[in-house]
Parts: structure tokens; sequence; C-alpha cells
């Protein structure tokens, strides 16, 4: 499974100079590099329709279809500015209200949090994008496990949220969502599993030369059974810290909409409609990527055949449903904004507290909101 990366000899050289293209390309076949992933669309390679890995630019299969890098670079840094402002605020507002915090802000406050570690590695990737990666093995390793523990640490936070909506509003449990102390424990295991099942990225990501020159930030993988065996893993990540997630959030949020229709609590539903914007802003920003990543997997084990057309499509598809994934770690507090009332009264109220706006405004702006309610079963801020 998988080929060593070959370089060919360029049509019209010399003959002392295709001696020399052949002890480069014998070079790279020694170190018989395996990649994971589609990477190496970054640098125009093309694909083989006889290998599972990029090949020589003189392959039969030739790649058409590039992203523009410059693009990219841009999309991340306002990603990063939208991310790194948004949830502080988030982090400050929920904050400021830390005696009527409920189990829900709590989680939300981690979600947060997991967002503004995600932002301090899009520098380095934006730089990765326009050029090479320059910054080292040791940063390779830690903005790539901070990318992971950021996607796996937010599905399973909403899982939480799910479960505790469900819990409060399904089986009126007010008195388990109100014990706070709880919620940092779970909060705290949550942080040590997403940080456990990041741990074959800090094992197998390293730098190391492409047959253009340029070095990469990548999966290298041994041998053809550690390959194999990554692969597999893989898949049971993306199974256990996504899906079955996923399917604790569509079986709780199913029976807690079912029961918010049969009662008439408009404060509760104006904090379900945060939580489920929040929840289909995840699925749509990361389900796509996470499918690609599927289907990526089973090419490279054989269990779908692998054709030239389908490898540049799939490439094409990472690349973009990567960027959804990575602009969703500002989206949450956008959503949190134009639809949370109680977030923008909270914000409000700390504005107002700091000179910065009129109390007369504050009290004209939040009449009539349900700011001031510190039930258990509804959050604070949303």
């Amino acid at each position: 499974m998988g080929c060593s990366l070959v370089l060919g000899t360029e049509p019209g050289a010399s003959q002392q100079e295709q001696e020399q293209q052949r002890q480069v390309a014998n070079q790279e076949m020694n170190m018989s590099y395996k990649v994971d992933g589609s990477i190496f669309d970054d640098f125009e390679f093309n694909y083989s329709d006889t290998t599972e890995f990029p090949t020589v630019l003189s392959s039969p299969c030739k790649s058409t279809w590039v992203i523009n890098k410059y693009f990219v670079v841009v999309v991340y840094a306002l990603v990063f500015f939208l991310n790194v402002v948004g949830n502080s605020l988030v982090v400050l507002v929920i904050y400021y209200n830390k005696l009527k915090r409920s189990s829900t802000d709590v989680y939300l406050l981690h979600l947060a949090i997991a967002d503004l570690l995600f932002a301090t590695t899009l520098p380095f990737w934006a730089a990765y994008k326009a050029s090479q990666w320059v910054f080292g093995v040791f940063m390779c390793k830690a903005v790539s496990v901070l990318q992971e523990v950021n996607f796996y640490s937010g599905i399973l936070l909403l899982a939480c949220i799910s479960i505790d909506r469900y819990l409060a509003i399904v089986h009126a449990t007010e008195a388990v969502t109100q014990k706070r102390h709880w919620v940092k424990f779970i909060c705290l295991g949550i942080w040590i599993f997403s940080l456990a099942i990041s741990l074959p990225t800090l094992l197998f990501r390293t730098v190391f030369k492409s047959p253009r020159g340029v070095d990469v930030c990548h999966d290298s993988i041994g041998n053809e059974n550690t390959e194999d065996w990554m692969i597999i893993l893989r898949i049971g990540r993306h199974l256990v810290g996504f899906f079955i997630p996923l399917l604790i959030m569509l079986f709780c949020y199913g029976f807690t909409i079912k029961t918010l229709y049969q009662t008439k609590s408009s404060q509760k539903h104006r904090a379900m409609k945060v939580i489920l914007a929040v929840v289909l802003a995840f699925l749509i920003c990361w389900l796509p990527y996470n499918l690609t990543v599927i289907v990526d997997s089973l090419m490279r084990t054989r269990f779908i055949n692998e054709t030239c057309k389908m490898r540049e499509h799939l490439d094409a598809a990472i690349s973009v449903t990567e960027i959804f994934g990575y602009v969703h770690s500002c989206i949450n507090p956008i959503l949190y904004a134009f639809i949370g009332q109680k977030f923008r009264n909270s914000f409000l109220r700390i504005l107002a507290s700091k000179g910065i706006i009129s109390k007369s405004f504050l009290a004209r702006y939040a009449s009539g909101s349900s700011y001031g309610s510190t039930s258990g079963n509804t959050s604070t801020t949303l």
C-alpha cells in the first residue's frame, strides 16, 4: 500500500545532469516517506492511477485543480481576527456572569477556550499555505495537536450541552444541572480524552522534504503494516470522536424539541434556538470534512476503487471542506450576538458597568427581556 516518493529526469538534460537527478531519485526512494492526506496538493503534485500517493509530475494522471493559496491565507487571517475578538467576548460575558452561571455556560466557556487555542495555530497554517513549513518539528506537532484537540473537544462539549438540555427540559432534573462542580470534572475529562485521542498526531506528525524540495508538516508512516494500522486508527477516531457524539446530539435534541413544542416557555425556546444554531453550524462546517476523510481512508484501504478522477475530486473536497472546518472556530460568537438576546444584554451590562454606555440605554434596550432570569434550566448567557 502506498509508494515511495520518486523523481524523474528532465527532458533535454545532459547525461551528467540526468545521472545527478537519478541519484536524487534514489535518495528519495530510500527515504520511503509515506503520507496520509492531501497536503501535497498545495505543491501541485499529480497522481498516478496505479498508486495511492503522490508521484512525479510526469505521471499519466495529471491534476487540474489547484486552490489559490492567497485566498486561503486571507480567509485564515479573517477567521483569526473574528475568532479572537468573538470568543474573547464570550469568555468575558460568561466570566462576569459567574454567580448566575449555569452548566450550559460552563460548557460554552470551555468551547470558547478551545476555539481560542485553535486561533493560535492559524498564523502557522497561513504561513504554511503561502510557502512551506519553516517552524520546525516541535511546532509542527504542537499546532497539529492543538487543531485536533479543538475539533474533538468541540464536538464532545456540544454533546454534553445536548445531554444537559435533555436532562433539564425533558426530565426536569434541575438539581443535577445546577451541580457545577460535576460539570467542571466532565470538562476536565473531555480535555484529557481529546488530548489522548490526538496522540497519534503527536507521534506520527513530522517535517520532511517533498520531492520539490520544500518542507512539509505531515504524517510520516514507516511501513505498510504501520500505514494500515494508522488508517484503521484514523477511521476509529472519527467514529468515536465525531459520529458517536453526533448520534447523542440527535437523540437528545430530538426529544428536547418534542418537549419544548408542548410548553409555552418563550425563554426556553429562545435558548434552544441558539443552541440548535450552534449545533447546525458545527455540522455544516465539520460533517463534510469528516465524511470526505472517511471516504479517503476507505480508498486508501482499497475498500473503494481508486481512479485518477476520484482522487483529484477527493483531494479538492478535502482542501475545501478543511477551510469550512477552520471557519467554524469564529462562528459561535456571531450566532450568540445575532440570536442570543441574553448574550447581547449581558455584554451591554458589562459596558454599562464600565461607563461605556449609559444605564438608561441599557434599561431601555433590555426592557421586557428575560435577562434577569437565573433559572438553572436556562443559560444566563444565551
